[in-house]
């Protein structure tokens, strides 16, 4: 939901009865699993206590809106994966009940029942009563573990207004409750059972959970079905053969199951679902070496899209980390290597570079790794150094072996890498072009910027906006120290359809590069020197050339409008992605209607306040419709939409980019058919649409 300007909060562009399995279905892989026996309360070790989540809940889950409340729902599911990983549990069902409290349900070991010796109390009470207490820093419990390193269930038990877990080992059923994090009693044991597992039902606690609405009033926030069923098909996709079940109790009571016996390999084909694929099926190796496993699945499209998402331990690393520079460093190596054993490459030309090999590839590298080491301000990059080599060495033999064996396929793979160079090349040449033309004019700005006269990047803003009627009235009523004006003629280039060179030859797109200084760094991941191009998906933006830190997309409230938006955000998203990473780009959000009653003067930004708004005033009120910036006086601009003190911005986040990259490849790509389905199907959920 928006917030005010500098709270702006993020957009985006289950059964219960399952019986004990037979030990020898359950048997763990060596990699990860650890014997039934050694999941006891004497590998329950503890940390610190619980007295701090209350009070600052943000320090442990980010933040208390609609992001943390869903954290509540991974940690559970995350512990449950524990069990999974560790060989135990093949079955997880979370359910979304109608009072908007969480059930999750597996068919795991159980959490221990007897006393940790540090604590004095059951396993069950350690685990959902002291931070940092769970098997994740025992000896004996995990080997490998995600989630963050067990503070997961205390904290959601502090964090929940009530919370019950329900317990099945070792032939007894147990059950415990707690209000806001304190015991409601002790653990009862309720009766012989003759199946196993862990059963956790949460309540949200409203007085910490809340979020602001376009009003900048206080509201409730609920689980969101379609968040839910992303993160937990993700689950599924990176644990082969692990069967997950949501189940949303509320109104329709809708459904999902997930159940992927490829893994990471149907993950691949998942994203690619839309795009033409230069080989059928993706190929897929797992290895360990020096107690590191290395899971990969790759394939190679038509598209000009640079796909890559790692994990470490069923944890997303979005910042990448050592096993994606082995990755790369091995990727780039072997089809060189290749290219000129085939003599497809002439004995006189430079090697491929990492981003010709990687363009239009899809691939996930998911490592597990024991004692994961998380670098950087969000921790979503991998340290460890011995993962770089092991990572290299995997992909370099396996992928070697795929490329001497599947000749056919390699051939192409090696064509689409000589089309990106030429590309690359054709590219560079345009940009050099456009250098000298910007020396000749002595000017490296486009001339229909309105610049701001503040030069601190963290200070500015610049409006991107539609046509120069509109960039009229943004110029006039702008703050000229901080607001910087670019108006855009028409529609900007579709990047998810063209070749990346292409961008460098569309004025707009080269004004907003111009304007924005969107720098690409000289020195890439791997050592080596990048091509200076922006290119789809890379992540090699120098923001520290940035001359803005909010970048708002101000377009009309019409069809127009919404897909001038939606070009600009599907650039951003494939060619700038860091800016939205970091939070820089934004939708401003101008009003609809003006409503006048004698000489009072109301805005309204939907139908709902508009309603409000009328039945306050009574008869005789008057409306005006907006159906453009550009008639809008600079003066109602500046008030409305562009003052700081009184405007809603939307800031854009990605959630999710594996889920975002398939759906921008879906509504923007070149396949016709997908998006006429995704139309059809979702077309019932449209309740305004401005023709």
């Amino acid at each position: 939901m928006p917030n005010k300007q500098d709270s702006s909060a993020g957009t985006s562009i289950v059964t219960e009865d399952n019986s004990e399995k037979e030990e020898k279905e359950n048997k763990p892989s060596t990699a990860t699993g650890t014997d039934a026996a050694d999941y006891s309360a004497d590998t329950i070790s503890v940390l610190e206590g619980l007295e701090a989540v209350r009070k600052r809940p943000g320090m442990y889950i980010g933040s208390t809106g609609p992001r943390g409340l869903h954290h509540l729902v991974w940690e559970i599911v995350d512990n449950s994966v524990d069990e999974a990983l560790a060989g135990f549990c093949k079955v997880i069902d979370v359910t979304i009940n109608e009072d908007n409290s969480v059930t999750v349900q597996d068919d795991g070991r159980g959490i221990p029942t007897g006393i940790v010796e540090k604590t004095g109390k059951s396993g069950v009470e350690t685990v959902f009563t002291v931070l940092h207490a769970g098997a994740k820093f025992g000896g004996g419990g995990y080997k490998v573990s995600g989630g963050l390193h067990g503070v997961g269930a205390s904290v959601v038990n502090a964090l929940s207004e009530r919370l019950e877990a329900e317990i099945h080992r070792d032939g007894q059923a147990y059950k415990q409750a707690y209000n806001r994090g304190e015991p409601d009693g002790g653990l009862q044991t309720l009766g012989p059972s003759d199946r196993r597992g862990t059963k956790v039902t949460f309540w949200p606690d409203d007085q910490i959970f809340h979020d602001v609405n376009e009003d900048n009033e206080l509201v409730k926030i609920v689980m969101d079905w379609d968040v839910v069923i992303t993160r937990l098909r993700e689950m599924a996709f990176l644990n082969k053969g692990l069967k997950i079940t949501v189940t949303d109790k509320r109104g329709e009571n809708l459904h999902q199951e997930f159940h992927y016996e490829g893994g990471i390999a149907s993950y691949v084909e998942y994203i690619n679902d839309t795009r033409d694929v230069l080989h059928k099926p993706p190929i897929y190796f797992e290895q360990e070496q020096n107690n590191v496993v290395v899971e990969c699945a790759m394939q190679w499209t038509e598209t000009f899209t640079e796909s890559i998402y790692t994990f470490v331990n069923n944890i997303k690393t979005g910042d990448g980390g050592t096993h994606l520079t082995g990755f790369r460093n091995a990727l780039t190596r072997i089809i060189n290597d290749y290219a000129r054993k085939q003599n497809l490459i002439k004995e006189n030309d430079a090697n491929f570079t990492g981003e010709d090999v990687r363009e239009g590839l899809t691939a996930i590298i998911s490592v597990k790794v024991s004692e994961p080491q998380f670098e950087g301000q969000t921790k979503e990059r991998l340290g460890n150094r011995e993962v770089q080599g092991i990572t290299q060495s995997v992909v370099s033999e396996r992928l070697a072996d795929w490329l001497e064996l599947n000749p056919n396929p390699a051939k192409k793979i090696i064509q689409k890498a000589l089309q990106a160079r030429l590309a690359r090349e054709a590219a560079q040449n345009a940009k050099k072009a456009i250098r000298r033309q910007s020396a000749l004019e002595n000017s490296s700005l486009p001339g229909k910027l309105s610049d701001c006269s503040d030069r601190d990047p963290s200070n500015c803003e610049i409006y991107l906006v539609e046509g120069d009627s509109a960039g009229g009235s943004a110029k006039t009523g702008r703050n000229r120290h901080f607001q910087a004006i670019l108006p855009l003629r028409g529609k900007i280039l579709n990047v998810e359809r063209v070749q990346p060179g292409r961008i460098y030859e569309n004025t707009e797109i080269q004004a907003m590069i111009q304007a924005l200084g969107l720098v690409v760094k000289e020195d890439d991941e791997e050592g080596g020197k990048t091509a200076g191009l922006l290119r789809p998906n890379a992540e090699n933006l120098d923001l520290s050339k940035l001359r803005y830190h909010k970048i708002i997309i101000m377009t009309d409230a019409d069809v127009d409008g919404s897909h001038i938006r939606t070009l600009l955000l599907t650039f951003f998203f494939r060619y700038a992605r860091p800016l939205v990473n970091n939070g820089y780009v934004y939708i401003a959000q101008p009003p609809l209607f003006k409503v006048t009653k004698g000489k009072r003067v109301e805005y309204c930004y939907n139908e709902h306040k508009l309603e409000a708004v009328l039945a306050e005033m009574g008869e005789k009120a008057e409306i005006q419709r907006f159906k453009g910036l550009g008639e809008m006086q600079a003066e109602q601009l500046w008030d409305t939409t562009m003052n700081p003190e009184t405007r809603t911005l939307r800031q854009v986040t990605v959630a999710d980019a594996s889920e975002a990259d398939h759906v921008v490849d879906l509504l923007m790509g070149e396949a016709v058919q997908p998006r006429k389905d995704f139309i059809m199907n979702h077309a019932h959920e449209v309740q305004h649409l401005d023709v």
